[in-house]
């Protein structure tokens, strides 16, 4: 076969039609997640040096001999550094509590709206929705007005007489927790509208005629049936909030330790970029476990 016919062939072998629709989210994956998770991985076995990039090549083509240099120094340090560990405890610590408030206050807002008449759920979906349009960063800036001594909160309760000198609330873990369940309770509200839209309502009245109370009802049909949904609602939560950086940053202390915080420190402040790659790529790791359960419960939503 000659090189004419190969490209009049090459038509013909190539993907069509849902082909190419079916690759697009798999070419996303690739060139997103899977190239950048790559050279973070490469860069985390290096050596950190004063050069730019800061860090020693992995492949070094010397006398017709290709070398590879993998230095797993990085990852014992992490293990040996106390304070890398205590980042990652209370990433995860917080994440999990951000996520249970979340779904505390979440469920009930989106078991209203799923009540709600029809003619009304696009609006109250709209209004949870509604502060999402505002620059991320301005809303957390929006909250260090509101947290800080001479802010609005504290001025309110002296002004009712409530307290007398101002409450610490800036600068605190408590700060840190109402920015992330501000930040991403529409992340919780939607997939559960989305779960418990889709109940059908004669189970509920069934159970009724048979005796069974609204609280009963609740626990033995609404919210075992709301399961996939929550998983999905707790994952969109959780995951970011491990790995959040911004609120933080901007209403945590000193002594508000996350893992984002970390690694910036160890990108911008130390240049150590073997050791902060190595630190996302642990991080990496450790939300493997959640993502594989949302990506489960996902393909089960979408399967009823």
């Amino acid at each position: 076969m000659n090189i004419k016919q190969s490209i009049q062939r090459l038509p013909q072998k190539l993907p069509k039609g849902r082909h190419w629709v079916i690759s697009a989210p798999y070419l996303w994956l690739l060139v997103f997640f899977i190239l950048p998770f790559f050279f973070v991985g490469k860069i985390s076995v290096s050596e950190a040096e004063l050069a730019i990039p800061p860090y020693t090549p992995m492949f070094a083509w010397e006398e017709n001999q290709l070398n590879i240099t993998l230095n797993f120094g990085n990852y014992l340090w992490l293990l040996e550094d106390p304070i890398y560990i205590q980042a990652y405890l209370n990433s995860i610590s917080m994440a999990f509590w951000s996520t249970v408030l979340c779904l505390l206050i979440g469920f009930p807002m989106a078991y209203a709206i799923a009540k709600a008449p029809k003619e009304q759920q696009a609006i109250w979906l709209l209004l949870v929705l509604l502060p999402s349009w505002t620059s991320f960063l301005i809303r957390v800036y929006a909250w260090m007005g509101l947290l800080k001594n001479n802010g609005l909160i504290n001025n309110g309760l002296m002004w009712l007489g409530i307290i007398d000198d101002p409450i610490q609330m800036i600068n605190t873990n408590f700060a840190v927790y109402i920015g992330i369940v501000y930040s991403y309770l529409p992340f919780m509200v939607l997939p559960l509208y989305a779960n418990l839209v889709k109940h059908d309502d004669s189970l509920l009245e069934a159970a009724s005629d048979l005796g069974a109370n609204k609280l009963t009802c609740f626990f033995r049909i609404t919210l075992p049936l709301s399961f996939n949904g929550i998983v999905a609602g707790s994952m969109l939560v959780f995951i970011p909030a491990v790995g959040e950086y911004v609120i933080p940053e901007l209403l945590g202390g000193t002594e508000t330790i996350m893992i984002g915080k970390v690694l910036w420190q160890e990108f911008f402040n130390n240049r150590d970029w073997p050791v902060a790659s190595a630190l996302a790529v642990i991080m990496i790791v450790i939300l493997i476990v959640p993502i594989t359960l949302f990506h489960r419960y996902q393909n089960k939503e979408v399967s009823q």
